[in-house]
């Protein structure tokens, strides 16, 4: 990827994540944007970690051709395992996560962590043997 395809990928990206960040904020969400570029930060935590009608939600924000790392999908699993719900999203899938929110702001909680799997659909074969070990 040259730079200047590098630099488009994260913009989009930024715009995607700024209107996820919009939503919550109107759902009266708490959340967090996580930068694991920072020093003292762990690597591979979801993007944006947030709190919904009590419920712990770590949403891996993607650019349509981004790809999570091994250490990202590691982390999904983690907080799925620890009963929060946890999700990669790309931009085509935002009207899901719209379904997904209004499941957990309604206590339909078998339904949200159930649909969060229908998000891993472009995780590779590889990622998806991480993800449900």
């Amino acid at each position: 990827m040259s730079g200047l395809e590098e630099d488009k990928n994260l913009a989009a990206e930024k715009n995607f994540e700024n209107k996820i960040k919009e939503y919550l904020t109107e759902n009266g969400a708490w959340f967090i944007k996580y930068w694991a570029g920072a020093a003292y930060t762990k690597a591979g935590i979801p993007d944006i970690l947030a709190c919904l009608n009590g419920i712990f939600l770590g949403i891996e924000v993607k650019a349509a051709s981004g790809k999570p790392s091994d250490l990202q999908i590691v982390n999904i699993r983690e907080i799925r395992k620890a009963g929060g719900i946890a999700i990669i999203l790309y931009p085509y899938d935002y009207d899901k996560f719209i379904d997904l929110c209004e499941s957990i702001k309604t206590n339909d909680l078998e339904y949200a962590k159930a649909f969060q799997l229908d998000f891993d659909e472009l995780v590779s074969e590889s990622q998806k043997e991480i993800l449900y070990k």
